[in-house]
Formats: C-alpha cells, structure tokens, sequence
C-alpha cells in the first residue's frame, strides 16, 4: 500500500483532471511508480532513441529561436503527404478550437455529447448556441448520422462538429458515413471533423477525410499530433481545409505559435516512420487485451472503443471520485473521472490504454478496493469481483 496524497487538493478549482505535475508534486515529486491512466497517450512512441537525440540536442533546441512556421509546416506536410497550403499549425488543438470559434462560428454550433469539453464550453464562453445532441447510454454513444442531421435541420445549427473517434467513449463512425456527413451540410457555414484519435483506429485503414476536406469549401479536419505521436507536453496540433479557409486560420494564428522542441520532432518523424506503425499495431493489442482485463469485473460496463482509451461505467450506488481517490492515493494510478463532462456522471470513467505490466496494477487495485473493510457498503466499489476466466490470449482471434 503507498499513502500520502492529498487527492482533495488535486481536485480544488479544477474542471479537469489534475496534470501529471500536480500529482508529481503533490506525492513529493516521487512518480517512479505513477501509472497514468489518465491522458491518453502513445506509450511506445517516441522510441528511446528518438528521446536520447531530442536529449542529446536539449540545450540547442532551447536556446535558440524556431524556424517559421511555414518551414514547420513544409516538413509535416512533407512527410505525412499533404498540401502545405492546406495546414494550419498551433500550439495545441485547443488553440485551434479557439480561433475556429472567434473566426468561423456566428451564431450556433451543434456538438454531440458527451465529447471533448472545448467544443462545447469554447463556444458558450463566447456567447454562440450550443446545441447539443445526447448520444445515449442504452446505444452505446453511438453517433447515428441521419439521426444528427435530422438534429442540425430542425435546430438550425449554422455550425456542426463530429468527433472521430469520439472522446469519452471512443466510438468510431465509418469513413463513407463521414463522407456523406459533409456533403449533406455542405450548405452549412462550417462542419469540423475532429480525428484527434484517428490513428489508433483499427477496423479500417486510411480512416481520415483529411484530403476530402481540402476539396470541400466548409469542411476543417483537425489533428493533435500530440496523442498519436505520444508527446502531449510538447503542445502541437494542426488542421486541414481548403487553402482559403486555411488562409483565414493561419493569418489570425499568433507568430511563432510552434515551439522549437515541436519543430526538432516534426523533422525527426520522416525516419522513424515505420517504428511509429508498429507502435500502433502494439497499442491496438493493449487496447483489446487491456478490455478483456477489465471486461472480468461483470459489474463494470467496458464500451467498445476504437481509440486509445476505454469509456468504462461503474456499479450503481458506487462514487467515481472516491473510486479514483482510493486508486490515487493506495495505488498511484491516475485515473480520468467523467463526472464533469456533459451527458456522463462520475460512474463513468476514461482509462488510457496501457501495457500490460501497467493494466495488471490496475486490476490489482480493483481487487484491492473490495478488501478494504469487512463491511462491502463502505467499499468505494461496494462488494465488486472479479470473474474467474481464462486469461486472453494475446490475439486479436
């Protein structure tokens, strides 16, 4: 057992989950046991040979200025095959969002929910409509396009947002349906395909509508080469469109928005290309190993994901903060709970796909939980068992 965190600071103030150096500093800068479930990041990629060159480089990388964003963005559409006229980059998607909303949203935007908060909360700070389409439980969150057209019509939302695959929940939603999405609103002011996660989809390849989008006079792709390419404190996304509606993007876009430690990765990746694909192929066994794990505790609900986490709803009757509190503070496991995103309340929670030595921690402290107390009702997860099955295989079968 490990003790010594104040998990209720960590919570103060926050609408999110607590960063990494929160935590850190709140366990005395001790993290060599922290398993992060909670940002759902690439953990086999950059390889230790990409960090040993960025290391080796650290002190020129932080010295001295970047180059342009131009030259940035000339060598990532270089080595991911697009038209540099059609990219904008930013210091995070986030930033994207935000000047999507001030240049390109007038009056109201449709978002499903539950989904990442800043499509929603972006555009409320500033004063448009949300109007929010409820992806239901009993559906499993799938996203039902006729049913959201139907939606956008009858609100008449001038702006529409899909995420590919969806955050929370990682639902996928074919490329020929996202396709048809974009044409049927062709006469919108805007429609934005957000495939933070597209990446780690496996069921199809070549999943993204990126170069659709470039075709289309209303239609931004965005990318956040922070989750796939593993290296979220850099803070670099980027987004596709038509040269003119890129145009408009990049002139409101901040000057030197695109930090050197980001511009020494972009012209790493052209070489490491393969190690990348294989990373993925790794993360898409976790993912499938990592919710046969989980799916031997019958009282969870483990909903199917394509992306590079797992949506998972806890008994009734049990308090998700408490849950992530006990594994916090007994286990030092991070843990993404939901109660703060629309549509979902704190039995939901979001685990990163990890490795195995990782997820094996975590199902010990499922276990742990119910050892607490003699008397179950007190338990975070009251009287909760794992199931005795086969362990899977390490194959997708």
């Amino acid at each position: 057992m490990r003790h010594g965190i104040n998990t209720a600071i960590l919570r103060q103030g926050t609408a999110h989950s607590p960063s990494f150096f929160s935590v850190s500093r709140a366990m005395g800068n001790n993290t060599t046991d922290l398993a992060d479930f909670c940002i759902p990041a690439n953990p086999y990629f950059p390889t230790d040979e990409m960090f040993k060159h960025l290391e080796s480089n650290l002190r020129t990388i932080l010295k001295f200025y970047p180059s342009d964003v131009a030259t940035i963005i000339g060598q990532l559409s270089g080595t991911l095959g697009l038209n540099p006229s059609t990219v904008s980059m930013a210091n995070g998607s986030t930033e994207l969002i935000t000047w999507i909303d001030r240049l390109l949203v007038d009056t109201s935007i449709a978002v499903p929910v539950p989904t990442f908060g800043r499509w929603t909360d972006q555009s409320l700070e500033t004063g448009k409509r949300v109007d929010m389409f409820l992806l239901r439980e009993a559906n499993k969150f799938e996203l039902r396009i006729d049913e959201y057209i139907q939606f956008i019509r009858s609100r008449g939302s001038r702006v529409a947002v899909l995420c590919n695959p969806n955050n929370p929940d990682g639902g996928y939603i074919p490329r020929r349906e996202v396709i048809r999405f974009m044409d049927e609103l062709i006469d919108l002011d805007l429609v934005v395909i957000d495939e933070s996660f597209i990446e780690f989809v496996e069921v199809e390849r070549g999943a993204s509508v990126a170069e659709e989008a470039a075709l289309r006079p209303n239609v931004i792709v965005l990318k956040s080469l922070g989750k796939n390419f593993g290296l979220h404190g850099i803070r670099f996304g980027y987004q596709i469109a038509n040269p003119a509606l890129t145009k408009k993007i990049s002139a409101a876009l901040p000057k030197w928005n695109v930090n050197s430690l980001a511009e020494a990765f972009v012209f790493m990746l052209a070489d490491h290309r393969a190690e990348y694909e294989e990373s993925l192929k790794m993360l898409a066994l976790d993912r499938f190993m990592m919710a046969s794990q989980l799916s031997r505790f019958p009282e969870l609900t483990v909903f199917p994901s394509q992306a590079n986490f797992l949506l998972v709803k806890l008994p009734a009757g049990i308090e998700g903060g408490a849950f992530c509190d006990h594994l916090l503070s007994e286990h030092h496991l991070l843990v993404r709970n939901c109660g703060n995103k629309i549509g979902l309340s704190s039995r939901f929670l979001r685990f990163g796909v990890r490795p195995d030595t990782e997820v094996d921690r975590l199902v010990e402290g499922l276990r742990g939980v119910e050892r607490m107390n003699d008397d179950a009702s007190t338990h975070p997860l009251g009287a909760m068992e794992l199931v005795s099955s086969p362990e899977p295989t390490r194959s997708f079968g």
